[in-house]
């Protein structure tokens, strides 16, 4: 039942194929991105607005979005489509406050722009911290949920599965950020064409089942009357995954915290646009908020959908653990392997673009930060340019095996996507607290911020485990409601040391900010308005 067939290898080989002959193209095309370091990690001037926002979207999407938020669907439902639709009016934000910043300052990756704004030992330790999170959480995670998807679709051994996805990721990145940033659109159409397949099937198997043929607006229907709890956004405190996502917190507290630090200050999604001129890096953005408004239809659509086929009984033993535990992440690959076909292969080649675009995006970063911010700073300051593109490729190498080693752990996790939103968030309020601070307030010193990396990982294990060492007499805080406290806390311990501080001697370099970098388009007010408009439709309709 979970075999690949004759037709679908042969459209898995057409994708693959394109994929590797394009990317080889581009590569021979700009043969200068092998040795020069902006142009390998950056892309220097060579990515269009649709490149970038592609790009974005394809480093993004990835197996934790195909199965881990298709997994939080069925089991939340709606809600979790939050962190796609809070991310399309984030990125605006970014767009217009941020993107200008780095641009007008000649900022290449994050730790630089600590580094210039405050000093080595902010920018070492945050590097630090990124490359410890993305190899151990991000790479780690994407490696896992994507091997158990393509498993449950194809049937290939999970170990195999793992082992094929980091070759072709390492093969795509070696090739640098052109590479990526163009094989990125063909990705991003394969994994929204295959991801739209994937939810006409699910939709079809419902109205099937009761007896309508193949009315996919009528299963629409149905599945929201069958399922009525999974189409709200904002639950309450009766909701019994309230914790996952506290009410109105995913409006107006820690989701925006989450969303901000994810877009506004993490090196594998801003590098996309670091290497443009403000113009069409802002479009590029625009565009990405545009397809971030789609991912829910193709990502928990699905997942909600198997619910209701699973309270049927349609696929009820798939979902169950040989323990007798309902598995949420089990639901995108038991509608995969339902597909007939040719759309088997179809599914196969979106999932595999978006595991190995994501794959290839952040082991691009982490070469990036370990060669211009680790390599080339403490262990040879003066690399040649050939040196840091060679030792960049090394890191990916590295950091893919230690990845596909760590995988397999993440066996045990019911819901992956919460997982890694809740581990990644124990870092990024002190990481946004640093870069707004350093952004905005010119007193902000460098034993603020160097307060502020120390103790953002430690407050957040604090008030995670506090409840439990005191027996519940502390507060069992959820975890965007914690982000934001520690955000809150942070921020006050920065303006409370800078104002202490010795104002000429402790005044760290600044960052130019002018506010005419924040002028935008007629186009982009356009089009922003248009984004916002949608989404106050979509919180006023599933409220």
């Amino acid at each position: 039942m979970n075999q690949l067939r004759r037709e679908d290898y042969i459209v898995f080989l057409i994708y693959f194929i394109a994929v590797s002959s394009y990317g080889y193209y581009i590569y021979r095309r700009k043969k200068s991105a092998t040795t020069n370091s902006k142009d390998f990690f950056l892309a220097e001037g060579a990515l269009t607005w649709w490149a970038i926002g592609a790009s974005l979207i394809a480093s993004n999407i990835s197996a934790e979005h195909f199965i881990g938020m298709s997994g939080s669907g069925f089991a939340l439902g709606l809600a979790i489509s939050t962190y796609e639709w809070m991310a399309a009016a984030t990125l605006i934000i970014v767009a217009v406050f941020i993107i200008p910043v780095y641009l007008k300052n000649k900022i290449y990756t994050m730790p630089q722009f600590l580094a210039v704004r405050y000093n080595n030992v902010v920018s070492t330790i945050m590097a630090i911290f990124w490359l410890l999170v993305y190899v151990f959480v991000n790479l780690t995670s994407i490696i896992y949920l994507g091997a158990l998807a393509i498993n449950a679709v194809s049937g290939i051994d999970f170990n195999w599965c793992i082992a094929g996805l980091a070759v072709f990721a390492i093969a795509v990145t070696l090739g640098g950020m052109k590479v990526i940033g163009y094989t990125d659109v063909f990705q991003v159409l394969v994994l929204i064409m295959g991801g739209l397949v994937t939810t006409y099937l699910a939709l079809s198997l419902v109205s099937e089942h009761f007896g309508y043929g193949k009315n996919i607006l009528k299963a629409i229907q149905i599945v929201s009357t069958k399922a009525p709890s999974h189409f709200h956004m904002i639950f309450d405190k009766s909701n019994p995954y309230y914790k996952d996502l506290p009410g109105l917190s995913v409006l107006i507290g820690g989701m925006w915290i989450n969303n901000l630090n994810y877009f506004g200050c993490n090196q594998y999604i801003t590098q996309r646009a670091l290497g443009a001129d403000l113009k069409t890096a802002r479009s590029g953005l625009l565009f990405a908020a545009f397809l971030k408004l789609l991912i829910p239809l193709i990502a928990v659509l699905p997942g909600i959908t198997a619910y209701v086929l699973f309270k049927e009984g349609v696929f009820h033993n798939e979902m169950i653990d040989a323990a007798g535990v309902v598995k949420p992440d089990h639901a995108y690959p038991t509608l995969l392997y339902l597909l007939p076909a040719g759309l088997k292969g179809l599914a196969f080649a979106a999932l595999t673009a978006a595991i190995v675009a994501s794959l290839a995006g952040k082991a691009n970063s982490i070469s990036t930060i370990f060669s211009l911010d680790i390599y080339h700073k403490f262990f040879k300051k003066d690399a040649t340019e050939k040196q840091l593109v060679k030792t960049g490729r090394w890191a990916v190498i590295v950091a893919m095996i230690m990845a596909c080693l760590v995988a397999p752990a993440l066996r045990s996790l019911d819901q992956a996507y919460q997982f890694i939103q809740e581990y990644v968030g124990f870092i990024s309020p002190g990481v946004l607290a640093i870069f707004l601070m350093g952004f905005y307030w010119k007193r902000t010193t460098s034993a603020a911020a160097l307060t502020a990396a120390l103790l953002t990982i430690p407050l957040s294990t604090l008030l995670k485990f506090l409840p439990a060492w005191t027996n519940g007499a502390f507060p069992d805080y959820p975890f965007l409601d914690r982000m934001t406290i520690v955000f809150v806390v942070i921020i006050a311990l920065m303006i409370i040391i800078s104002l202490m501080s010795n104002k000429n001697k402790d005044a760290a370099p600044l960052i130019e900010v002018d506010t005419k970098m924040f002028r935008v388009s007629p186009g982009f007010i356009i089009g922003s308005v248009i984004i916002f408009g949608i989404l106050t439709a979509l919180y006023t309709v599933f409220w």
